[in-house]
């Protein structure tokens, strides 16, 4: 039977795509963005400067940048590896849109894409409209392609696989086998074709999670256990198939709170199920409503020991803005 035997968490924030000497420049960007408070409230900039703590300013030293960037460059390293040793033969992508192929008039919960290819485009055909300086155009275009459009390959029979097993466990899934023309995946997904993949064809299988939108972002219990039911279709695919599950953006942003994060992080160690299913949803708003496709990837991987996992806490303000940056691997070897 098909076996899933590698799981990946990993944070896809543009932070990793940039050099250490820009994480400064993001001010720009957070100083004007509609920032959200460590329990979720609508928070400005000078609100979230004047609840920093006194130690902020350790933070957001160069030499402290530079130490981050460093590990999770080399945190990257080690997630490529493992995705190029593990011999799979498809990767289940675990990631979230933000209309850059789904809108407010069709905002699918949940979504299996069972086309035999998606397309990845040029920054220029993406639909972007963040890049707003020099630097952010070199950052955001490193989720997407260089040399004009490319059609990854999907394994549309283990999407479709999904999709009915998906069913039959009462999960009301929305599926897709294109994309509008001219577009091509989002940044959750590009990051791991461009950022993790390293140019290898090896078939993916996007699942889509509404997790920034209300009003129906799923709950924390009902992204873990989309996640066992995504383990159980799995078992029961036809073939030897060895299977990956990797869960792409997190954890927490834009405002970094690490005793969310850390909590996150313990429980996936500690296989505590309840803790991840009952993380306060006015938690997972804004960035931080990505945690939820680790939640996901949490209950498909049950079966596996979280083998490794580095948190890096990527403060790049006065504010405390940034991105908690989290890496795991789920492995028996």
């Amino acid at each position: 039977m098909a076996e899933i035997v590698l799981g990946i968490g990993v944070s896809h924030t543009p932070m990793l795509n940039a050099p250490v000497e820009d994480w400064p420049r993001f001010i720009e960007r957070d100083q004007v963005r509609d920032n959200r408070d460590k329990d979720g409230a609508p928070a400005t900039y000078d609100d979230l400067l004047r609840a920093a703590g006194p130690d902020m300013a350790e933070h957001i030293k160069p030499e402290a940048m530079a130490v981050r960037h460093a590990a999770a460059m080399d945190n990257l390293q080690r997630i490529r590896d493992a995705l190029a040793n593990a011999a799979l033969d498809a990767l289940i992508i675990v990631g979230d849109d933000q209309h850059e192929l789904h809108n407010d008039q069709n905002m699918p919960c949940f979504l299996i894409y069972r086309g035999e290819t998606i397309p990845n485009v040029p920054l220029s055909a993406a639909g972007v409209d963040r890049a707003d300086s020099d630097w952010g155009v070199r950052m955001t275009a490193k989720y997407y392609e260089t040399d004009g459009p490319r059609e990854y390959p999907v394994d549309a029979k283990l999407a479709n696989h999904l999709i009915e097993r998906l069913i039959d466990d009462e999960f009301d899934i929305a599926c897709a086998n294109s994309v509008e023309p001219g577009k091509g995946e989002g940044h959750a997904f590009g990051f791991v074709h461009n950022r993790l993949l390293n140019d290898a064809d090896l078939p993916v299988t996007p699942v889509f999670v509404n997790t920034f939108y209300p009003p129906n972002q799923p709950s924390p219990r009902r992204c873990y256990t989309l996640g066992q039911a995504i383990s159980r279709a799995v078992a029961s695919y036809p073939g030897d198939a060895r299977i990956g599950v990797i869960a792409s953006g997190g954890l927490s942003h834009f405002t970094v709170d690490e005793d969310l994060d850390r909590g996150v992080l313990r429980a996936l160690q500690e296989k505590d199920a309840a803790a991840l299913q009952s993380i306060p949803t006015h938690k997972l708003n804004g960035g931080s409503s990505e945690i939820r496709n680790w939640i996901c990837a949490a209950g498909a991987l049950e079966a596996l020991p979280l083998q490794w996992s580095d948190y890096q806490p990527g403060y790049r303000t006065p504010a405390g803005t940034g991105t908690g940056l989290g890496f795991a691997i789920w492995s028996n070897s």
